[in-house]
């Protein structure tokens, strides 16, 4: 959950004392978030505030008894009125009928008096993370640009905007720090965008992709005949760049040879292109970015000390996705908006666990990718953990385990609930343990605890093939 942006619960119950336990155990569990509780003895208040639009929650803990209006009927309301609130349905009938009826219903999840104070928060933060999702996913695709292209409400994610509105307006030399993957480059263009530059041309430049021999040529321009193959005049990337922006990504990567020259574009402001004698006056402003400590690379003689004093003026620090999980729903709704080619695509609730689960060490360059793959392997508008690539498949911890889903006016027995949801647990498991044996099965056997002639049954069982895993 966000640490800034309060979560909104709302709990519908006649019992006060349930009221109140449910109030106190979720204040307590979650010390330290911003969480707003509002409650209600019964439906009637609600059904109102539903009729006019008004409902600002995150979460609905709703009993399933209530006076007036009961909670399915109440439910139904929910989902009719739009409202992108995650309902979680509470009641003393622990009977699969029941909760799969809710379920159907399009309740988020069932919990079944008396439930554990742990297992009711970990609901609660699931279902938060599931209505932000939601909401994100309705927002209108006509929001400007300018606004869209850094997505996050967490705490490093607003210090960063807040960063990049100061530090536009100054016009010196920025040093940005992250990871791969982390959004280096939008962030430079939003430096560039609310700059007095921004009209001027923005250029972005991989120091690390062009080869050792080019990149004088390419940063300064050359001379025709300067070289083999100069067949023309070249303006280089620090002429084309004038006026406005030269971002220079994976600087840490340059030569330094070149990182000479390069300080000395810098000092003088002016570039001699390869071959020519004569030098060309440029007024173009430097936004650098490196993967690497630059600092640590300058103590070690692999980055010269006064180019990077020069470059480190101001520094912007991208935080990794890991660290901010929080964003994850905004972020995930953002690309689903923009890979889906206009389908109504959303994540179910497994399927948001289990990325909020994983750690993403290539950041949200990778979470795009994931879903850009999860997408193509969906079935209908629903991404769920079976479309997700399978490194990032996990088991959700405490978290409980939606039921199964029934067809037309099947009744499942207890019993049979659970071996469905058990069934479906040792597939999953089987395939992430494989998945980290890489196909191995004496390995993932032994990770299993499991004899390796029982870890095969239990493979053919389930027609999983470890030659895929290969």
């Amino acid at each position: 959950m966000s640490k800034v942006d309060p979560v909104k619960v709302l709990i519908i119950d006649d019992d006060q004392a349930m009221i109140s336990a449910i109030s106190s155990a979720i204040t307590r569990k979650l010390e330290g978030e911003h969480v707003e509780i509002e409650t209600a003895p019964d439906g009637v208040t609600i059904l109102y505030k539903l009729e006019q639009r008004q409902a600002p929650w995150d979460v609905v803990l709703l009993d399933v008894d209530l006076p007036g209006i009961s909670g399915p009927r109440l439910l139904d309301q929910f989902r009719e009125s739009g409202a992108t609130a995650s309902v979680i349905m509470l009641s003393a009938d622990a009977s699969a009928t029941t909760a799969a009826a809710c379920m159907r219903a399009g309740a988020f999840h069932y919990l079944t008096k008396p439930f554990k104070p742990v297992e009711l928060v970990d609901s609660v933060v699931s279902a938060a993370r599931h209505s932000r999702l939601r909401r994100s996913l309705v927002l209108p695709r006509t929001i400007t640009e300018t606004n869209t292209k850094i997505v996050g409400s967490s705490v490093p994610m607003r210090q960063l905007r807040a960063a990049i509105e100061r530090v536009a307006e100054q016009g010196v030399s920025v040093l940005i720090q992250g990871e791969s993957g982390t959004g280096k480059e939008l962030v430079a263009q939003a430096v560039h965008d609310r700059s007095a530059r921004k009209h001027k041309p923005f250029v972005a430049v991989n120091c690390g992709a062009i080869p050792e021999s080019l990149i004088d040529s390419e940063l300064f321009g050359h001379a025709k005949g300067s070289f083999t193959g100069a067949l023309t005049d070249r303006a280089g990337f620090f002429v084309e760049a004038e006026g406005g922006t030269i971002f220079l990504d994976e600087i840490g990567d340059m030569p330094l040879a070149v990182q000479a020259r390069l300080l000395r574009v810098l000092q003088e402001q002016e570039v001699r292109p390869v071959g020519s004698s004569s030098t060309k006056k440029v007024d173009v402003r430097v936004i650098a970015a490196s993967h690497v400590d630059l600092n640590h690379a300058a103590e070690q003689g692999k980055f010269r000390k006064d180019l990077y004093y020069r470059l480190n003026v101001v520094v912007l620090t991208i935080p990794p996705l890991r660290e901010r999980l929080e964003d994850l729903p905004d972020l995930a709704a953002r690309f689903m908006q923009a890979h889906a080619g206009g389908a109504p695509i959303t994540v179910n609730s497994s399927a948001l666990d289990a990325m909020m689960n994983y750690t993403w060490p290539g950041n949200v360059r990778e979470l795009q990718n994931c879903l850009i793959s999860a997408i193509a392997m969906r079935t209908g508008d629903i991404i769920g953990v079976e479309s997700l690539p399978p490194h990032i498949r996990k088991v959700r911890g405490s978290m409980p385990i939606p039921l199964p889903e029934l067809e037309g006016d099947e009744q499942l027995s207890l019993v049979e609930a659970k071996r469905r949801v058990s069934q479906a647990f040792e597939r999953d498991y089987l395939q992430q343990i494989m998945q980290r044996a890489q196909g191995s099965v004496a390995e993932a056997a032994r990770m299993a605890g499991i004899d390796r002639t029982n870890f095969r049954r239990l493979l053919q069982r389930h027609n999983i093939d470890p030659l895929s895993f290969k």
